[in-house]
């Protein structure tokens, strides 16, 4: 029998503290995620919060990290189940400690668990595989329109979120971006992605025509000095990915959106809207910055599930358009048969 979905639930308490041992692999993992790897300060955080909690239940168990084997990490993750820790966070950080355990491996470290117990063939808790959310054209476009033109506040707004559609950046990206990044002749941004990879993304017109006008009319009067920075706040500094998620969701109720709005919904919408047009799935995959084209894959089922849907109204609305007219037809058809009243009858 399928498991119901758990809900989003409150992180389990918190643990013990670490053994020196512990604690000074983790910070040294830690280094070559944030030093080597080129990860974010925020997935080096959640690297940090994850590792600490199991390594701390580790150390609660009197277990020593370098003779853990797969069976605690189990043991482990059995708990985070009995504290209804959300499913696809227990696999998050399922992954998470076997990523560790694989740096522990490859730096030589011993690790002293059980024969044929290593934590390096620890598989992963299945879990529901949810498709992303996104607008549609028409709410997209109300989205868009939604900040008022006439402030420079509305017209740097109305290109964040023309370039959010227009191009599928993330936040993290927009937030990131200079102005000598911008290529509005060609329609380009360069773009600093995941792990400081950088991709050049397209966008078209709308965007440009948005852009064009915020670096003429909306940023000079927000500038106060000199910045780099593409998208500024009233205080004339860069504009955060916080401040970014803040806007996009007072837009999408601005605009009587029936759903809640995030600036990763836009990018959702810009990849499901390039796919239902057509689009070659490897572009799409460049555009968005996806190491694996498996992960660009998912907008396939979208469009798919979506093109179903239109089908099936079309075909319903045909029908309901088919059995009216059969109606129609009928009854003039009775009409006309039927035999005329006397006073009708030519005399």
């Amino acid at each position: 029998m399928p498991r119901t979905p758990r809900a989003r639930s409150a992180e389990p308490a918190p643990p013990a503290e670490l053994p020196p041992a512990s604690l000074a692999a983790l910070d040294a993992y830690l280094a070559q995620v944030e030093g080597v790897r080129r990860r974010s300060p925020m997935t080096v955080r959640n690297y940090r919060s994850d590792l600490t909690h199991y390594l701390g239940h580790l150390a609660a168990h009197g277990i020593d990290h370098d003779a853990a084997g797969r069976t605690d990490v189990r043991g482990y993750l059995a708990r985070l189940r009995d504290e209804e820790l959300a499913d696809a966070s227990i696999r998050r950080r399922a992954a998470t400690v076997r990523g560790f355990y694989r740096w522990l491996d490859a730096e030589g470290g011993p690790l002293r668990n059980r024969p044929g117990d290593s934590i390096l063939r620890l598989r992963y808790p299945k879990v529901g595989r949810r498709l992303p959310h996104f607008l549609s054209v028409e709410d997209a476009t109300a989205l868009v329109g939604a900040p008022d033109p006439d402030t420079p506040n509305g017209l740097r707004d109305r290109a964040i979120l023309e370039l959010l559609w227009g191009a599928g950046l993330r936040v993290s990206e927009v937030a990131g971006l200079d102005v000598i990044n911008l290529d509005l002749t060609n329609g380009q941004v360069r773009v600093t992605g995941k792990g400081d990879k950088t991709r050049i993304c397209l966008y078209g017109e709308p965007a440009r025509h948005a852009l064009r006008r915020y670096l003429d009319e909306g940023r000079p009067r927000l500038a106060t000095g000199a910045q780099t920075a593409l998208f500024l706040n009233r205080s004339g500094a860069r504009l955060t990915a916080r401040s970014i998620q803040t806007m996009v969701r007072n837009a999408g109720m601005q605009a009587a959106l029936q759903s809640s709005v995030h600036p990763h919904m836009l990018r959702h919408t810009f990849a499901t809207h390039l796919i239902e047009g057509s689009a070659d799935l490897r572009v799409v995959q460049h555009l968005l910055g996806h190491a694996s084209a498996d992960t660009t894959q998912i907008y396939t089922t979208v469009a798919h599930r979506r093109k179903g849907t239109l089908i099936s109204d079309a075909l319903a609305r045909a029908r309901s358009t088919e059995a009216a007219r059969r109606d129609t037809f009928g009854a003039r058809e009775a009409v006309e048969d039927a035999p005329l009243p006397p006073d009708r009858v030519a005399g």
